[in-house]
């Protein structure tokens, strides 16, 4: 009977004890030097615990790292994408969320002039070295196992700029009282929680599997056979009796009837009850311990004074990512700032959120950036860029005659001809040149570039190329979707208008939309079209015989022919240096 008694004895947790040893050059973490492996065993067994940490640290990490300013900075952007892999930031966040602290390798080049790369390295695998006399932690020490450090060596490492050695270690924890090697995890409070969890499925399953609880007692009162002979007749009553599947069944031997066996329980009354309160009590003090403001963040149904279930999971989600993931988010970065800054760059990192955008505190943030950095969420500049005062929509008489790619080659020496041309009594030939001079810079008003020839209207205009991607940028976006047609002076007037911030050279809002497009990698460029339409009077369908006439040679012919600088017939990822400066710092 004793094999049935449970005893849950929450005496038995202790906080870790910290101490330096006058043996080892590290500092212990914990009785045995193992209570990081303690962690992970409230972590793997305690089915609240669990869920609670994997929830976190997903919020944490969201949908990845970020900069407010990566379309003004690609370059540093580039390199910092580089510097810290998406794995390691997930296996970071985890880390800082379950054990409290985390750790980063950082690899330099050979002069420690560049930090190369920086890996997560698992914290519980790293012991503090002893400070020094100033101290100051200098060094962490690392090993595959920490419960044989002779098969498994403790290799040495310097922590981040303490030295000049190639690979160090920058490790990261938040301030707790008492702790000056290690800090706590957050939710120390809810340990012991997470054990009696532990311990009450424990009971539950091997109550389950091992519960003796007989209905059918058989009773031998001739006498007490020898123990072999007791094994052999309890064999073959439980087989005849219950069969293998049966139902238990209690075979005594007794001296006589007043001897027999009597059976005695310590009845549990309410025991579903019982064991209800206790996993209610669990589940509130871990959620307490990791601060969750509310259980319906976690999936679990509640009944509060909100109006309904969305209003508290609103607020409570707003409060939570406020007074819980921010702060870790933001010791994450500063490690991640500190390296960057080594490498003499600067970024507003943040972490992409996983909240709905309606679930975020706006009232204090007033910029675009301020709204990005409170949300986390990289706001789309789509809808803030307006081109709807530049282009056209093509009218139903407008006659498409011949498209091809804009060729900037003799550009200059065009304009100067077309000048000369026009000094001069017009003609047919001056006609035809006078519509691609550069003309007004007024969005609405007629273009230099048309003009009517034996009732025709030859007008040209421009077509961004086709084609988007994932990683469009919201100007190409915006000109794609728009489809509409531009005269050669709208192009040039985007070129002074701040229609893709960030995109000119060293990050001017301004530069060449005509000739650099999206800017530098774009993979667009200008289609020229030239259509012809029919005279306001002329009465001409354009569908009839002389409407057909009209084609690409004899418009040719006639001397209609543009040429431009060749860059406006390239995407600029064609492009030498891929459309940036040559210094890597914008465009040419």
């Amino acid at each position: 009977m004793s094999n049935n008694v449970h005893i849950l004895n929450l005496a038995a947790y202790s906080t870790p004890t910290i101490q330096e040893s006058k043996r080892d050059a590290w500092v212990e973490y914990g009785e045995d030097n193992n209570y990081y492996s303690f962690l992970i065993d409230r972590y793997t067994n305690s089915t609240t615990n669990n869920a609670i940490i994997n929830n976190i640290s997903r919020l944490i990490y969201g949908r990845g790292l970020s900069a407010l300013d990566a379309s003004k900075k690609p370059n540093e952007y580039a390199q910092m994408m580089a510097l810290f892999n998406k794995d390691c930031v997930r296996k970071i966040c985890m880390d800082r969320k379950m054990l409290g602290q985390f750790a980063i390798q950082v690899h330099y080049s050979k002069d420690h002039s560049k930090i190369l790369k920086a890996y997560h390295i698992p914290t519980n695998l790293i012991r503090a070295e002893k400070c020094n006399e100033d101290g100051n932690i200098v060094g962490y020490y690392y090993s595959d196992d920490w419960t044989d450090v002779k098969k498994f060596k403790p290799q040495r490492y310097s922590a981040f700029g303490a030295s000049k050695d190639e690979v160090e270690i920058l490790f990261s924890k938040p301030y707790a009282v008492g702790m000056k090697y290690y800090s706590y995890p957050d939710y120390q409070g809810s340990l012991p929680y997470a054990m009696l969890e532990e311990e009450i499925a424990d009971y539950l399953i091997n109550d389950v599997k091992n519960a003796f609880s007989g209905r059918i007692v058989v009773n031998f009162n001739n006498g007490v056979p020898t123990e072999e002979q007791q094994e052999q007749i309890s064999s073959k009553v439980i087989n005849k009796l219950t069969g293998a599947n049966g139902n238990p069944v209690i075979v005594a031997f007794n001296r006589n009837a007043e001897s027999k066996t009597t059976i005695d329980s310590i009845p549990l009354d309410n025991a579903p009850e019982h064991f209800q309160y206790l996993s209610n009590e669990c589940l509130g003090k871990i959620m307490l311990g990791h601060n969750v403001t509310s259980p319906l963040l976690f999936g679990i149904a509640t009944s509060t004074g909100f109006s309904s279930n969305a209003d508290e999971l609103k607020n409570s989600s707003i409060l939570f990512d406020n007074m819980v993931i921010r702060p870790m988010q933001e010791e994450i970065l500063e490690a991640f700032d500190s390296i960057l800054a080594y490498n003499g760059i600067s970024l507003k990192l943040y972490f992409k959120t996983l909240q709905p955008l309606e679930f975020t505190d706006l009232e204090n943030a007033q910029t675009e950036e301020q709204v990005a950095e409170e949300t986390g969420t990289e706001l789309s500049s789509i809808d803030e860029i307006d081109l709807s005062e530049f282009g056209e929509y093509v009218p139903e008489n407008w006659m498409l005659i011949d498209e091809t790619e804009v060729d900037y080659d003799s550009e200059d020496e065009l304009d100067n001809e077309i000048e000369s041309i026009n000094k001069k009594t017009p003609s047919l030939l001056s006609k035809i040149y006078n519509f691609v001079s550069t003309g007004t810079a007024f969005p609405r008003s007629k273009s230099e570039q048309d003009d009517v020839v034996n009732d025709f209207k030859f007008i040209t205009r421009y077509k961004y190329s086709e084609g988007l991607s994932t990683n469009s940028r919201d100007f190409c976006k915006s000109m794609v979707n728009a489809k509409k047609v531009y005269r050669k002076e709208d192009i040039l007037r985007m070129s002074s208008t701040a229609v893709n911030k960030g995109w000119g050279p060293e990050g001017a809002d301004t530069y060449s939309i005509w000739l650099y497009k999206g800017g530098g990698d774009c993979h667009h460029k200008w289609i020229r079209q030239t259509f012809v339409a029919l005279g306001a009077n002329s009465g001409i369908d354009p569908l009839s015989p002389k409407a057909v006439e009209i084609s690409v040679a004899k418009a040719e012919k006639a001397g209609y022919r543009i040429r431009n600088p060749k860059e406006v017939a390239m995407k600029p990822m064609d492009m030498p240096y891929n459309g940036f400066l040559p210094t890597n710092k914008r465009f040419q």
